[in-house]
């Protein structure tokens, strides 16, 4: 019984909270990082900078074969059963 209890009050323990590492680059460098994020999506949002890539062209071509929905299909497939027992 004692032992049910205490692995019971291990669970509930709160876990501990991770410190963000200092960074050791200086103020101006984390800015002028921030600045060129910033000038970026501004830049991004007027549409200049690299062009959109287009799809790649598929390997195979597309069949154009007709399909059918589920009970469709099988509304056929009933059909030609009772077609072919009756021969």
């Amino acid at each position: 019984m004692i032992l049910f209890l205490e692995s019971r009050t291990l669970r509930h323990m709160p876990k501990k909270k991770e410190t963000p590492p200092e960074s050791t680059e200086p103020v101006l460098v984390t800015a002028a990082k921030a600045i060129g994020a910033a000038a970026g999506k501004v830049a991004s949002l007027a549409g200049a900078g690299v062009e959109k890539l287009t799809a790649k062209k598929g390997k195979l071509p597309k069949k154009n074969k007709p399909r059918l929905p589920r009970k469709a299909k099988k509304a056929q497939k009933s059909s030609r059963d009772k077609a072919s027992r009756k021969a």
